[in-house]
């Protein structure tokens, strides 16, 4: 009988031997239980807990899952109506909630720190024919990244992530777990804050959260994870970890297996973790997901955005004084394609209410060398190997995959019509520039506006992805309080 992996086409020579590596590696750490996770649209990581036996048979057989996961809104409630004629003429496979399978990748199997027992296996999705689930967000970047190799290039990112952690209350009888008070989505748990806040980067407020701080460090190396600094960040329980840059998938899987990592890992030890953009109290400062990005070239590893020297008659207000060609004309499809972007970037109605003016975060289609201010920053200098932009429009509750093959389709389309970018901003608050869409109506109509972007991601899911956030946006608008919704979907499950 054909392996489900051989039918997909997936499987070959190094997968099988990766695959009997991996079960040795199960087999010998006699973990009894194998989490098998897939990363959906949300960005939110679901899957199945199987033996470690089972496990074993799924790497070359895959295990089912209900299509509906894929169409799902933040609340978890199905957007499109499966069972109804019609209802998912535009989701092909998709109707009547039946199975996917999920097919792991044997290299990337590791051991749960905080689960004695426990291994873990990322997955992704397929249709019980073979055929590849183009809608899986993991795929999008894939297809971004290949279009990016057909030109030689490759995308380098580091991430700097800012996010909150509180100390739970009561970790086992908190409201949340109240049989009595359920409710779909249910309550947030009681908090209370591990260091009161600004004082930035206080070496005092660093060791008052020192305890959660060594869980989130603990975790993060233990998956392998290329964490560089956790610090203080300025509002109250505000923290921010740094990652060493790695290949652009690398770091996508890096986010969402240290996002989920950390907030088990935490929760277990009585705290309550959140990549929610501004948890719902006053008195809060906002996060963001700063994303750090460079092209390279795929023939020789270099950095693609340095340039030897600068540009003849330059000024530092020059992009060619800074980045090389390529960084000029990826810096200018960045500009272009940033009302389009900014829904993949920053996909939650509550992520919007960051972008105002003297923040320390955008509000305008500006870029700046070394401002924080401007939506994109420009790092680094002539002869400088770690030239990059730094991109700070994300929030830390975006999928990764989504926020990168943004990045991608943007660049390659400054790189394909050679656009050039305007000079660098010194006011990037000022009322002239262009604004980024401050709600995600306008900023799903701003994408679906975007010839290169839809073209890149593809029209199917752009249509799929604007009609989950048209829904998690008129539920928001049409709550009796806007501030309860945004607890219970994001604070709780972000």
């Amino acid at each position: 009988m054909i392996a489900f992996a051989e039918r997909c086409g997936a499987h070959d020579a190094d997968r099988e031997a990766a695959a009997q590596r991996t079960a040795r590696l199960i087999e010998a750490s006699g973990v009894d239980q194998v989490r098998l996770g897939w990363c959906d649209v949300h960005g939110v990581l679901r899957g199945k807990t199987l033996t470690a036996a089972a496990a074993i048979r799924a790497l070359r057989g895959g295990v089912g899952m209900v299509s509906t996961l894929l169409i799902k809104d933040t609340s978890d409630r199905t957007v499109f109506k499966v069972f109804e004629p019609g209802g998912a003429d535009d989701l092909p496979g998709l109707a009547f909630a039946g199975n996917l399978m999920l097919l792991p990748d044997p290299a990337s199997w590791c051991e749960l720190p905080w689960a004695p027992g426990t291994g873990w296996l990322r997955c992704q999705p397929w249709y019980a024919d073979g055929t590849p689930v183009t809608l899986d967000t993991r795929r999008v970047l894939q297809g971004a990244l290949a279009q990016l190799a057909s030109q030689g290039l490759g995308m380098v990112c580091g991430l700097e992530v800012e996010f909150h952690i509180y100390r739970l209350k009561d970790p086992l009888h908190g409201p949340e777990l109240d049989p009595e008070r359920a409710a779909w989505p249910g309550l947030p748990p009681d908090v209370s804050l591990i260091h009161p806040g600004y004082n930035l980067l206080s070496e005092g407020w660093g060791d008052m959260a020192a305890e959660p701080l060594r869980i989130v460090q603990r975790t993060a190396q233990a998956l392998g994870l290329p964490l560089a600094s956790l610090e203080i960040e300025l509002g109250p329980s505000q923290v921010e970890a740094v990652f060493d840059p790695t290949d652009a998938l690398t770091a996508a899987d890096n986010m969402v297996l240290f996002r989920n990592g950390v907030r088990q890992a935490l929760r277990r030890a009585g705290y309550h973790a959140t990549f929610m953009c501004r948890p719902p109290f006053p008195n809060i400062m906002a996060s963001g997901w700063h994303l750090h990005q460079s092209l390279v070239n795929l023939a020789d590893g270099r950095n693609a955005f340095t340039r030897d020297a600068a540009a003849a008659g330059t000024t530092p207000s020059d992009a060619s004084h800074t980045l090389s060609e390529t960084g000029t004309r990826a810096l200018a499809g960045l500009l272009a394609h940033a009302a389009g972007a900014t829904v993949l970037c920053t996909p939650t109605a509550n992520g919007f209410g960051r972008f105002r003016p003297n923040a320390l975060a955008p509000q305008s289609v500006v870029w700046g060398r070394d401002n924080r201010g401007a939506m994109l920053r420009v790092i680094g200098e002539a002869g400088d190997g770690a030239t990059r932009i730094e991109n700070r429009v994300g929030e830390p509750a975006a999928n990764p995959y989504l926020y990168m093959a943004a990045q991608i389709h943007a660049a390659l389309d400054g790189l394909q019509r050679q656009l050039a970018p305007p000079p660098a901003t010194e006011a990037p608050y000022a009322d002239s520039a262009e604004r980024i869409p401050t709600n995600i109506p306008d900023a799903l109509a701003a994408l679906q506006a975007d010839n290169a972007l839809t073209t890149g991601l593809g029209e199917p899911f752009v249509r799929y992805f604007s009609r989950i956030k048209l829904s998690e946006h008129l539920r928001h608008q049409q709550a009796d309080d806007t501030l309860d919704f945004e607890r219970r979907e994001y604070f709780s499950r972000f």
